[in-house]
């Protein structure tokens, strides 16, 4: 059944790092011992068909294929049962990186938050239980090539884990989105290029890239 984003806007976009070892290792990194989390800013989002714009400040702007949660009620200090409850949908998510300044800057703010790095598909509504939810795969394609292939199953940490992590930490609110981690196999986007990130089966967002606009 295919529904609709939640109407209001996320308070927040939490996402997760270094959840896939293959996507860990070939950045240099390890899986963390617990999820690494950062946050992307409510500005970055933009919908399937808008243009990721490639900023004048990054000559690395790179794809980040990942399976995304919206929260449906209002979560805080939840259980994993509760976590797969409170889960309103799944949606594709293109969590944009540029990675030279990700390198550069030590932490990720600016290279996860400009404007345009947060693609988002459209969901399929209805409640998934903890098996279905460890079936999901996501896709990245570029130009029609198939660059990422990553299963939830492969996940460091499991999607509902994740949530009831994050509600841990922080209250999560209805609409806001988790970004679950990337599969192996990012790489860098040129203009004109069309990247398109599929959960497969349930969300898909496709997205053209553009030169600066300033």
């Amino acid at each position: 059944m295919t529904g609709t984003m939640p109407p209001q806007r996320p308070s927040k976009i939490v996402c997760v790092g270094r959840n896939y070892l293959e996507h860990a290792r070939e950045l240099g990194n390890e899986v963390p011992a617990e999820p690494l989390i950062f946050l992307k800013p409510p500005s970055s989002l933009i919908d399937g068909g808008e243009s990721i714009v490639l900023p004048p400040q990054s000559a690395q702007v790179e794809f980040e294929g990942e399976i995304g949660v919206v929260v449906g009620r209002r979560l805080r200090h939840v259980s994993e049962a509760d976590a797969i409850e409170g889960i309103a949908a799944i949606v594709a998510i293109n969590d944009v990186t540029a990675r030279d300044l990700q390198r550069k800057d030590g932490q990720w703010t600016r290279a996860k938050g400009f404007d345009t790095f947060c693609p988002v598909g459209k969901p399929l509504a209805g409640r998934m239980s903890a098996d279905q939810l460890a079936k999901l795969e996501v896709v990245t394609r570029v130009n029609g090539e198939k660059r990422q292939h990553g299963k939830a199953a492969d996940m460091a940490f499991s999607i509902p884990f994740l949530v009831s992590y994050i509600s841990g930490v922080m209250t999560l609110e209805p609409g806001d989105l988790i970004a679950t981690g990337t599969p192996a196999g990012v790489g860098k986007l040129e203009e004109d290029d069309i990247v398109e990130v599929e959960v497969v089966g349930v969300s898909m967002v496709t997205n053209p890239v553009a030169p600066p606009s300033v």
